[in-house]
């Protein structure tokens, strides 16, 4: 009997640096995309709504809830990687439109050739610089904007400030919500500013994350999400408690206590991210 031949890593160079489609043992046609050793993105070609990431699938849980099951969405992508994300719109909500922006020209290349979408998905890249390209879309355009910006495990600064943040409310369509992929560690010094500046733009906010990175306890991936009305926390928070990594929502005035004493973030004041500890990635 044959033995089919077992995938093989891919590495390619790209702009930012190597990346590297390596297979995933567990899941036929599934690869985990790193970018300079770096876990970017998971893609399940076969069945584009698993989400592996723990961060992906509470992103995912905000696209579910914001509007009901199968309602076509418009959602701008900052940051594209390996598209998990949008091909998870486009399986659940069909007929969606979507744009996806990233600044590595060949690392979209590499994705198109390697891990391509489905043909029915209605989903348009752009190659540029997140905030440069969220300058010029229109008003009032997506139900949705998610930023997931990281370079060299690094949200760049210019992508944290108030004057960011502005750009992006301004782009929401009523009832529109925003959502942001933060990396942290103790003291948790930079999600609570990002915290307090995305507050001074959306008010109605919540944030999701595991309850040790909550404590300080490791670094760890936290998710923002904001509008100018409250988000579904209620049914976000059951979402959470039952992953398989079980999350907490803040919001409120816990809320408010996380953020106590930390000042919104202005482009003169701008700090990247801070880099992820050594072996945090394995």
């Amino acid at each position: 009997m044959a033995h089919r031949q077992r995938p093989v890593p891919v590495e390619e160079e790209i702009d930012s640096g190597v990346a590297a489609l390596v297979p995933d043992p567990d899941r036929p046609h599934s690869w985990t995309l790193e970018v300079d050793g770096t876990p970017q993105s998971h893609v399940d070609l076969d069945d584009p709504e698993y989400l592996d990431f723990e961060y992906v699938r509470r992103l995912g849980h905000v696209v579910d809830l914001i509007a009901p099951r199968g309602r076509p969405l418009r959602v701008l992508h900052l940051g594209g990687g390996g598209l998990t994300l949008a091909r998870y719109v486009a399986a659940t909500r069909p007929r969606s439109t979507q744009q996806v922006v990233e600044i590595d020209a060949a690392l979209v290349d590499l994705v198109r050739r390697r891990l391509p979408l489905d043909r029915g998905a209605r989903v348009r890249i752009r190659v540029g610089d997140a905030r440069a390209v969220l300058a010029r879309a229109p008003e009032d355009a997506f139900d949705l904007v998610v930023a997931d910006v990281y370079a060299g495990g690094r949200l760049p600064a210019h992508l944290t400030s108030v004057e960011f943040h502005t750009a992006a409310a301004r782009t929401l369509r009523a009832g529109g919500f925003y959502a942001a992929n933060l990396a942290d560690g103790a003291p948790l010094s930079f999600a609570r500013a990002q915290v307090a500046t995305l507050r001074a733009v959306l008010p109605e906010m919540c944030l999701i994350a595991d309850p040790a990175v909550l404590r300080g306890r490791r670094f760890g991936n936290l998710v923002l999400v904001a509008g100018r009305t409250e988000p579904p926390v209620a049914d976000l928070t059951r979402r959470a408690a039952g992953d398989p990594f079980p999350g907490r929502v803040v919001y409120g005035e816990e809320l408010t206590r996380f953020a106590s004493g930390a000042a919104p973030v202005t482009d003169a004041t701008a700090r990247p991210s801070p880099p992820p500890p050594d072996g945090v990635f394995g």
